[in-house]
């Protein structure tokens, strides 16, 4: 098990956004400051293409857009480096942070520790399931909704979909192996909900704690069963912000 704590360092953009005062909302919540070394209250040319790579297109519209086009602020903002048990909650936390900026004058948000970006109602509607006032979520609404909002999901390498994003709330990064063939439609989507399940199971059983190779794993008792794996992290080094020192947990077929 690596020593590396993985940190939230997020990226808000804004047009006259006043940094001090995004500093004051986020220290109201604990935990969490203003990078003053790199924040600036000028426009950075390159967050069109940033917020691209960072699958924004998946819940941008055009005026979300447009707020990437006509920022004049950026700001960053960061959570303390977090230990395991810690994680699930700093980011909950930081969620509801999220939103509140959101709704104070920030106009985008991405995260340079998943490299996820999500349209602006995507942030606040995350940020509502995860609310302390949503009484009658359970755990795994919870979980969904985290998983959703820090978790860059899929990732396709020629021969596993994975994750990018579960080191901030504590768990190994989740896989699927899917052979050669790039999959596409419904395959796609059953293949992304079993990457989800998975996700959703390792941060609400506590069977998950004792993982072992070659478990069974199925999504319902008339699922087809796949097997588990673990492996730690080797496609990001211990310093980069992607690096899951929790290493990962991947289905492959049974038989």
């Amino acid at each position: 098990m690596s020593e590396a704590f993985p940190r939230h360092v997020l990226c808000f953009l804004g047009s006259g956004l006043d940094l001090s005062e995004m500093e004051r909302i986020a220290k109201g919540f604990g935990g969490f400051v203003l990078d003053r070394e790199y924040s600036e209250a000028e426009p950075d040319p390159r967050m069109p293409d940033a917020f691209e790579a960072s699958m924004a297109a998946a819940s941008f519209d055009e005026d979300d857009w447009d707020a990437v086009e006509s920022h004049d602020t950026v700001g960053y903002l960061l959570s303390a480096p977090m230990m395991r048990e810690l994680a699930f909650d700093t980011s909950r936390r930081l969620l509801a942070v999220t939103a509140a900026l959101l709704r104070s004058g920030a106009t985008a948000v991405k995260n340079e520790s998943n490299g996820l970006a999500h349209g602006r109602d995507r942030w606040l509607a995350l940020a509502d399931a995860a609310a302390d006032e949503a009484a009658d979520a359970t755990d795994e609404d919870l979980a969904d909704a985290l998983v959703t909002a820090w978790v860059k999901r899929p990732i396709y390498n020629g021969q596993v979909l994975y994750s990018c994003g579960m080191h901030l709330l504590g768990a190994p990064e989740v896989e699927i192996e899917v052979g050669g063939e790039p999959p596409a439609g419904g395959e796609l989507l059953d293949l992304v909900a079993h990457l989800d399940a998975l996700a959703v199971y390792l941060l609400t059983d506590p069977r998950a704690q004792e993982i072992e190779d070659g478990a069974g794993f199925r999504m319902s008792e008339d699922a087809p069963r796949w097997l588990l794996r673990t492996g730690a992290c080797t496609r990001y080094d211990e310093d980069d912000l992607f690096f899951n020192p929790y290493g990962y947990v991947r289905l492959t077929p049974a038989g």
